[in-house]
């Protein structure tokens, strides 16, 4: 085991020799956040201070849970150390608690998790059996709502309580039939994975004593990103030994949309008047110039807690900013620099990005993309556990796994196409009448199910997809739909991994951490531009930066502005954008642009003018221009027509 405070920074260092008591650390862009994390989690384990099944680590995606294992396990080889902490997301830790006492709270331990997809299916079958009009009152809507009530620990009963007018009503009628459905099929959402560990924890002071004695050491990565009911699990879980280190940067909140709250991390020292505050300043990804203009951006926030960035790297370039006469010719710029940054060798497509306020901005870049040729890739699109094609294998494998699972059942009952017709199913589900066809597809799923217990989680899944028509309806699309075929092959690549575990277990862990995943996106994204939004773009970074719409209305956002805190966290998520550089920054505004069918004429965004003069370099459609940020303000620069 190598020394873990080697090319530590003196505040670094601070922050992991730091054993006992509550813990700030406010971690800037760059400044190493997940090296701290990670050292201070072998430190505790390599002195002795905690044994590894007594931290708990916590973080917000699979990816950043498996980065952190990785560099634990890396940190420790060559300690005598025989077990790891655990260290997971919120979903992932909450569900082994659930799964440990789901008795409980009323379920069986082999609890199905509904993903979005299932939650949308239920809700709307709710509202046809409520006959509510779901042209004026969607489903998702009702969804939306009921995840926000989850996330502050609301339940249908409370809800139902304060609900007086006529959509609140309606909506907790809602809720509480989607709950009672929930439980019916033996299942949760992810909400409710939150919601009902913190339940547990305030019936039941033996358990919570219990999870407070096995994890004696807390520690939460983006606290600024945590919810109302996040932070109340891990308080829970930290009362009794108080080691809560919470690891985050007010500067980066950028999720209140997902009932994120900053008063979180805002009030963590008025929760631990004793805790120890570390701020992390020093930057390792950005230039100097890069740093001085996020620094700038970010000073006019309020809610904050004061800290300026800093680099040991050089200067750098000047933030180019562009101006343009339309969105084509911003995106025609964009095209010609990443040509001539690749043409000139300095870069691969893969070291750029291109980052807007909403999606619909990024027709325009992807037009003038395909029509160069420049390969790109849009992050955030279809995830892989979401595609059709793996929706309905894990749907057979649930109505395996879980027969009271109605929602997997109506998916697959008749897919591929057995022949059921809509009365057919409509007189089943209603008044259990079945068909020659229905009894067939009962007959199939018990013949699956006698051999789940025989066979590799791979080797059945195989059969499943064999037996059930979906290889032969795939190989049937031809090659126009080949991918969806190699999708498939993928998921049986995936269940391999779950092929030393128990026949009965393995199904179980597979279609939990598919649930899990189902949460995020795996990109892989080599040889391209990555194209995205600028909340995508939290946590990568790249050598250079195009941020593309800097007009007030678009960014900042029109809703923004009659709500000072909805400001703040504009100019966060501008912080954000411009913070993922490391050499190059390129903000682009464009005079008229064309939105959702419109021709919109803007103002430059008012963040462009909280950048110093002397950081900025100004050009006019490509071209460096004598320009500043009064004739950018007084709208008299010319364009060639």
């Amino acid at each position: 085991m190598g020394d873990l405070y080697a090319n530590l920074n003196e505040r670094q260092r601070e922050a992991v020799a730091t054993e006992n008591g509550p813990l700030l650390v406010i971690a800037g862009a760059g400044s190493g956040k997940t090296t701290v994390l990670t050292r201070r989690i072998a430190s505790l384990i390599a002195k002795g201070v905690a044994r590894p099944d007594q931290v708990l680590a916590v973080t917000f995606t699979n990816k950043a849970a498996g980065e952190m294992k990785e560099r634990v396990r890396a940190l420790l080889a060559g300690a005598s150390v025989h077990a790891a902490p655990l260290i997971g997301t919120f979903h992932s830790v909450c569900l082994t608690i659930l799964r440990a006492h789901a008795e409980l709270l009323g379920y069986g331990r082999d609890f199905l998790i509904f993903d979005s997809k299932d939650q949308q299916a239920l809700l709307k079958s709710i509202c046809e059996e409520l006959r509510i009009d779901t042209e004026r009152f969607t489903p998702d809507s009702f969804g939306n709502a009921i995840s926000k009530l989850k996330s502050r620990l609301i339940t249908p009963d409370a809800f139902t309580e304060d609900a007086h007018d006529p959509y609140p009503k309606m909506a907790a009628t809602v809720y509480a039939k989607y709950q009672d459905a929930l439980k019916e099929h033996n299942a949760v959402d992810f909400d409710d994975m939150i919601m009902l560990c913190v339940q547990l924890f305030e019936a039941r002071k033996d358990i919570l004593e219990r999870y407070q004695e096995q994890f004696r050491y807390i520690l939460i990565d983006e606290y600024q990103d945590t919810n109302f009911a996040q932070h109340r699990f891990v308080n829970l879980l930290a009362a009794r030994y108080r080691n809560i280190c919470a690891v985050g940067d007010l500067d980066q909140a950028i999720y209140g949309w997902r009932q994120a709250d900053v008063a979180n991390i805002l009030n963590f020292e008025t929760q631990y008047p004793d805790a120890k505050v570390v701020v992390l300043e020093e930057n390792y990804r950005s230039t100097q110039n890069i740093l001085s203009a996020a620094n700038m951006i970010i000073s006019k926030n309020k809610m904050r807690k004061e800290k300026n960035l800093f680099t040991k790297n050089k200067a750098g370039e000047k933030i180019s900013v562009v101006v343009a006469a339309t969105e084509t010719e911003e995106a025609e710029f964009v095209a010609r620099t990443v040509r001539a940054l690749v043409r000139d060798k300095r870069f691969s497509l893969s070291d750029i990005a291109v980052l807007y306020r909403t999606n619909a901005q990024s027709r325009a870049i992807e037009e003038t993309f395909a029509r160069r040729s420049i390969a790109y890739k849009v992050i955030g699109g279809l995830k892989f556990y979401e595609r059709k094609e793996i929706k309905d294998v894990l749907a057979y494998l649930r109505c395996i796994a879980n027969p009271r699972d109605t929602v997997s059942l109506k998916r697959v009952i008749n897919f591929p196409p057995r022949g059921i017709g809509k009365v057919s199913l409509t007189n089943f589900f209603q008044k259990k009448e079945t068909t020659k066809s229905i009894d067939g597809f009962f007959a199939l799923i018990d013949a699956l199910k006698e051999a789940r217990g025989t066979l590799s989680l791979s080797a059945f899944m195989k059969l499943v997809i064999h037996r059930s028509g979906i290889e032969a309806h795939l190989k049937e699309l031809g090659e126009k739909e080949e991918t969806r075929w190699e999708n498939v092959r993928e998921l049986i690549s995936a269940a391999a991994a779950y092929d030393a575990e128990a026949p009965e277990q393995a199904l179980t862990s597979f279609l939990d951490n598919a649930a899990l995943a189902s949460q995020e996106s795996k990109e892989e994204n080599k040889g391209a531009v990555h194209v995205m939004t600028m909340h995508s773009a939290k946590g990568l970074e790249f050598r250079a930066v195009f941020c593309i719409g800097m007009e007030d209305n678009i960014f900042p956002h029109s809703r923004s502005k009659q709500s000072p805190a909805e400001m703040e966290e504009e100019r966060r998520l501008c912080y954000v954008a411009v913070t993922r550089a490391k050499e190059h920054v390129w903000l682009l505004y464009a005079r008229a642009r064309r939105t959702y069918g419109q021709t919109q004429m803007n103002p430059p965004s008012r963040f462009l003018f909280d950048i110093p003069e002397h950081l900025v370099s100004f050009s006019v459609c490509g071209e460096e221009a004598s320009i500043s940020y009064d004739d950018l303000e007084s709208g008299i620069i010319g364009f060639e027509t």
